[in-house]
C-alpha cells in the first residue's frame, strides 16, 4: 500500500516549461493536476511530486474505461492552486458576494458565506460572511479576545458566539470587510485557518488550565497535532496579509513527523506534503483528553486520544479512539452519528506519527463521490476496525500495542472557582449558548482589560478566566455578577449542560430554530418537571440543533432535539450524563407547541420507575422506546 505514494512518475519536464498535464483519474487525484497554465510553475516540482494516490470513491467497473465519480467539491479543490483560485479574484470583485467554488474555498481559510434569511438586500439576499477561528485547546491570550471583542463591534453583528469546538465565531462580516477582519486576528495572535473545510478542524482538549503532569501534556500534545496537520502552501497568508508569514517556530517534532516520509505518507516536495491538492474527503476532527476527563466528548471525534500515565503520573503514551462522529441526513438510514472505537496504544514518542498515518489513511480511502459518506466513520464501518487497523499499521510502521484500560469517563464542566496548582485560580463561566452580548460582553471586556486575564474556551460553549490571583476573586465575582454572569450555583442546572447550534436565520442548512428556541424550551421543560414533582437540583443533558448535521452533538444527549422540518423536531433519547452512550430516535416531526405531550409522560415515568440513582438516559434505555411510546400514545394530561 505504501508502495503507491510516489510510485507513478511522469517523463521529466523542461525547467522553464508551464504546461497542462493531462492523466487519467486513479482514485483520488494526483498532484500533478494542480499544474496548470498560470498556477503551480513546473521548475518548482520534480517529478516525485507527480505521482497518483489510489483511493476509494466510486468503484471502476471491471472492463470500463471510465473514471470514478467526484463530487463538484473535489474538481474544485483540485483547480484551486492549493486554495487560491477563484477565491482571490472573486475577494477583489464589488459584488457583495462570491461564486460557488469560491464560497467552497474559503471555508478552508475560516469562513462560511450566509445570507441572512429573514432580510433581504437591495439586490436580493442579503450577503454576509462568518468568520470562525481555531482555538487548539481553546486557549486565547488576552489580545486575541480583546481583537475578537472589538472586530465583533466594529464590522460584525456586536455579539461573540462560542462554539462546541472551543472557538470563536463572529457573524455579520461584509465581503468588502473580511480582509481588515482577517488581517487583525491573524496580527492579534490568531487564525481561522483550517476552522472550517475538508481538513483538519480545532483540536479540542481540556479547558482547564490545570497545573497537572496529564492535563498540561495533553494541551501540548493537542497543541502539536493541530501545527502538524495546518496547511502549508501560504495561501492563507498570501490573502489575508499580503504573503506575510505570521507564524510563531514550530516545535522540532512537528517538523519531523510532518517531513517523514520513511512510510509513503507524504507527498514529495508538494506545497502540501500531507494533504495535497485534494486535501481530505471531508472535515476531521480530533480529540486529545485525559482518563475520566470527558469535556471533550471524546467518542464523538474521528480521533480521540486519551493520555495515559505512570504510577507516577508521568505520561507514557496514548490511547486511540476512532471512527466517531455526528452528521447526518434525514431519512436516509445509511447516514448515522457514531461512537469511536478502541484502535490501540502508542507510545507518547510515537503520537504525530500515528495521528499522520490515520489521517493518511482516511486521505487514501475516504469516499469523494458523495459527501455524505465521505466521513472516517463511514470507512471504519464499511471496513470494520480490524482491517482499518491493519490499513494505519502500513503507514504508521507499527503494530498498536494494545489498548490500555481506563477508568469511567465524567462529564466535567470546569464551571466556577478551582486552584489551577500554581498559586493563582481559574474561573468557568456558564454562557448560555455561548452568545456573549449586551451587559455580558461589557462586563467581560472590562475584566479581561482590565486585570489582563488570558481564557479558555470550553466545548460546551463556556469560558474560562484564568490566572487570577486570590486576591482578585472577590471583585471579579462580584463584576461578573453584576454583568449577569453567575456562579453555576446559581444557574438553573438544566441550562449548565444545555447546547445549541446558532441555526436561523443566518445557517443555510437550519430547518427550524436552535439557538433563538432553546430558552423557551428549557423553560417549558422546568414547568414539566415542576408539574410531574421532580426536583429544582434535577437534570438532563438537553442539546438542541436546527438540522441533523449534529453542531451541538445531539446524539450524544439524553433528550435531543433535531430539526426535521418547520417548527418541528424529531426528538432523540438515551444518551447519558458523562457522553459515552448514542442516543436513538424516538419520535419524528414533533411539532414545538406539541413539546410537552412527550415530556409529560416521560418525565412523569422517570419520576416514578426509576431506579436509584438512574439518570433519564439510562431510564429511556432500560425501559426500551417501545414502552415508553405506549405510555406516550396512552398518556392523559396530569391534573396539578
Amino acid at each position: 500500500m505504501a508502495a503507491s505514494i510516489g510510485a507513478a512518475n511522469t517523463s521529466l519536464l523542461n525547467k522553464d516549461q508551464k504546461v497542462q498535464i493531462t492523466q487519467q483519474f486513479q482514485g483520488l487525484r494526483c498532484s500533478s493536476a494542480a499544474i496548470r497554465r498560470g498556477f503551480v510553475d513546473i521548475s518548482t516540482v520534480r517529478s516525485s511530486t507527480l505521482s497518483v494516490i489510489r483511493a476509494v470513491s466510486t468503484p471502476i467497473k471491471p472492463g470500463t474505461s471510465s473514471e470514478p465519480k467526484r463530487s463538484k467539491v473535489e474538481i474544485i479543490k483540485e483547480k484551486s492552486n492549493f486554495l487560491r483560485y477563484p477565491l482571490k479574484e472573486e475577494l477583489q470583485t464589488d459584488a457583495p458576494n462570491i461564486n460557488e467554488a469560491a464560497t467552497q474555498l474559503i471555508k478552508f481559510h475560516g469562513s462560511y458565506q450566509q445570507a441572512n434569511r429573514e432580510h433581504r438586500g437591495p439586490g436580493g439576499k442579503s450577503y454576509q460572511f462568518m468568520l470562525r477561528t481555531k482555538n487548539p485547546c481553546g486557549k486565547v491570550p488576552n489580545k486575541l479576545y480583546l481583537a475578537m471583542d472589538d472586530l465583533s463591534d466594529e464590522f460584525g453583528t456586536g455579539t461573540l458566539r462560542l462554539t462546541t469546538r472551543q472557538t470563536f465565531q463572529l457573524h455579520g462580516v461584509t465581503k468588502k470587510n473580511l480582509k481588515a477582519v482577517m488581517n487583525t486576528i491573524i496580527r492579534s495572535m490568531g487564525s481561522t485557518l483550517g476552522a472550517c473545510g475538508d481538513l483538519n478542524r480545532n483540536v479540542l482538549a481540556p479547558p482547564a488550565p490545570i497545573i497537572r503532569k496529564d492535563y498540561l501534556f495533553a494541551q501540548e500534545t493537542a497543541d502539536n497535532i493541530a501545527a502538524l496537520l495546518t496547511p502549508q502552501s501560504g495561501a492563507y497568508y498570501d490573502l489575508w496579509v499580503d504573503g506575510e508569514k505570521i507564524m510563531s517556530a514550530e516545535p522540532p517534532e512537528v517538523v519531523n513527523a510532518r517531513n517523514d516520509n520513511s512510510h509513503g505518507t507524504n507527498f514529495p516536495d508538494s506545497p502540501e506534503p500531507i494533504y495535497g491538492t485534494q486535501f481530505l474527503p471531508r472535515k476531521f476532527k480530533i480529540a486529545v483528553t485525559v482518563p475520566t476527563d470527558n469535556s471533550v466528548d471524546i467518542l464523538t471525534n474521528d480521533i480521540g486520544i486519551v493520555v495515559v500515565s505512570g504510577p507516577d503520573g508521568e505520561p507514557q503514551g496514548f490511547n486511540i479512539y476512532v471512527g466517531g462522529g455526528m452528521g447526518r441526513t434525514h431519512r436516509i438510514e445509511t447516514t448515522f452519528p457514531r461512537l469511536g472505537e478502541p484502535l490501540g496504544y502508542v507510545p507518547k514518542e510515537d503520537i504525530l506519527y500515528a495521528v499522520k498515518a490515520i489521517v493518511v489513511t482516511q486521505r487514501e480511502n475516504g469516499r469523494r463521490d458523495d459527501r455524505k459518506y465521505s466521513r472516517m466513520k463511514y470507512l471504519i464501518s464499511e471496513w470494520g476496525i480490524e482491517k482499518f487497523r491493519s490499513a494505519v499499521e502500513q503507514y504508521y510502521g507499527k503494530k498498536f500495542e494494545p489498548f490500555r484500560e481506563l477508568p469511567e469517563w465524567e462529564f466535567k464542566s470546569h464551571l466556577g472557582w478551582h486552584e489551577q496548582g500554581d498559586g493563582a485560580l481559574f474561573c468557568g463561566l456558564h454562557v448560555d449558548s455561548g452568545r456573549i452580548k449586551g451587559t455580558m460582553k461589557k462586563t467581560l471586556r472590562e475584566i479581561i482589560e482590565g486585570y489582563n486575564l488570558n481564557v479558555r474556551l470550553t466545548p460546551n460553549q463556556n469560558i474560562i478566566l484564568c490566572d487570577i490571583p486570590h486576591a482578585l476573586k472577590q471583585p471579579i465575582t462580584e463584576a461578573l455578577a453584576q454583568g449577569g454572569l453567575l456562579e453555576p450555583k446559581y444557574v438553573d442546572p438544566l441550562n449548565l449542560t444545555a447546547m445549541a447550534c446558532p441555526a436561523l436565520p443566518l445557517c443555510t442548512l437550519a430547518i427550524t430554530e436552535a439557538e433563538r428556541g432553546i430558552p423557551d424550551i428549557l423553560k417549558r421543560v422546568r414547568a414539566v418537571f415542576d408539574k410531574v414533582g421532580l426536583d429544582y437540583n434535577e437534570s438532563m443533558v438537553i442539546r438542541v440543533t436546527g438540522c441533523p448535521n449534529g453542531c451541538a452533538r445531539p446524539y450524544m444527549a439524553e433528550l435531543g432535539l433535531v430539526g426535521d422540518g418547520p417548527n418541528s423536531y424529531q426528538i432523540w433519547l438515551g444518551g447519558t450524563p458523562n457522553q459515552t452512550t448514542i442516543a436513538k430516535t424516538f419520535m419524528n416531526k414533533v411539532k414545538v407547541q406539541d413539546l410537552e405531550k412527550v415530556f409529560e409522560p416521560l418525565f412523569y415515568s422517570w419520576k416514578h420507575e426509576r431506579q436509584q440513582g438512574e439518570s433519564f438516559g439510562k431510564f429511556t434505555n432500560r425501559v426500551g422506546f417501545e414502552k415508553l411510546q405506549e405510555i406516550v400514545e396512552k398518556w392523559e394530561v396530569l391534573v396539578e
